[in-house]
């Protein structure tokens, strides 16, 4: 997506579509392995005493695998359905408050935290002051942790978008975000820095990486139920996204047995504030 200034606001608020499907978003998308949470465990200390603010929890699937641990965690999300569903989500859990607030606008009311965590979320923030925020809401020496998925692909293994190309072309052209993932191999070479999103800068000391392979399976509908939680399909006029989803289960069903694969590589990115 372009990170021109002007244009920028509406790249946020596509953070709101998820909004509109959050039972859907809960049951399909993939969780985070419990090693990725041993590992942020081990690196930033947390453990029964720490504070966690969690930014963007969406459903609340992370933030689960965070109480687990005992740990006291606030999460903040903007979508008031999506907030709503972690409330009943997180109930059973009495160290976790839900708010709902952007990020931006959402009112600390003093407190710091010893750790943040945004998973597969702080690309929805907008960095120029989402950055500042992270390092101000957070103790000296506390971290913030990124959590998120890549799609990836393995040299001669089925891979849907291969076997659907010609669909996505046919139903929407042109589209300069249609593509073949990127191979396993390449992505795991990108381990430096936060990735994807605008780097913190001097705020935040360098960061540790670590990849978790995980992969899920679906038959054609729960394939297409899949993109459907994805902003890249949502976005879609509905009379374009529901007949090529439609097509997409077919050809799974038709061509690929109705069982298909999305492979990931799970990433956290943890960096220490700095100063």
């Amino acid at each position: 997506m372009t990170d021109d200034p002007e244009t920028r606001p509406n790249r946020y608020d596509l953070g709101r579509v998820f909004d509109e499907v959050p039972e859907l978003y809960d049951r399909v998308r993939p969780g985070y392995p419990d090693e990725l949470f041993a590992d942020l465990a081990a690196v930033t200390g947390l453990d029964h005493r720490s504070s966690v603010l969690e930014v963007g929890c969406g459903t609340g699937q992370a933030t689960r695998s965070l109480a687990a641990r005992g740990c006291s965690v606030t999460a903040v999300e903007a979508g008031v359905d999506m907030a709503a569903f972690a409330r009943n989500r997180l109930a059973s859990f009495h160290n976790v408050e839900v708010e709902t607030s952007t990020f931006e606008e959402w009112d600390n009311r003093g407190r710091r935290f010893d750790v943040l965590v945004a998973a597969s979320s702080w690309h929805w923030v907008d960095p120029l002051i989402g950055r500042r925020r992270a390092h101000d809401v957070l103790h000296p020496g506390g971290w913030m942790a990124l959590l998120g998925h890549v799609v990836v692909r393995r040299p001669g293994e089925p891979e849907v978008y291969a076997e659907t190309a010609d669909l996505h072309e046919r139903f929407y052209p042109g589209n300069p975000d249609w593509g073949h993932p990127p191979l396993e191999e390449d992505v795991r070479g990108t381990d430096e820095g936060w990735g994807p999103v605008d780097d913190p800068g001097g705020l935040f000391g360098p960061t540790v990486v670590r990849w978790y392979p995980t992969v899920q399976w679906f038959d054609g509908e729960g394939f297409a139920d899949l993109l459907r939680s994805q902003s890249l399909y949502r976005r879609l006029d509905r009379d374009v996204r529901e007949p090529l989803l439609d097509a997409i289960a077919e050809r799974i069903r038709t061509r690929m047995g109705d069982r298909a694969s999305r492979r990931y590589l799970s990433v956290l990115r943890v960096g220490q504030r700095a100063g």
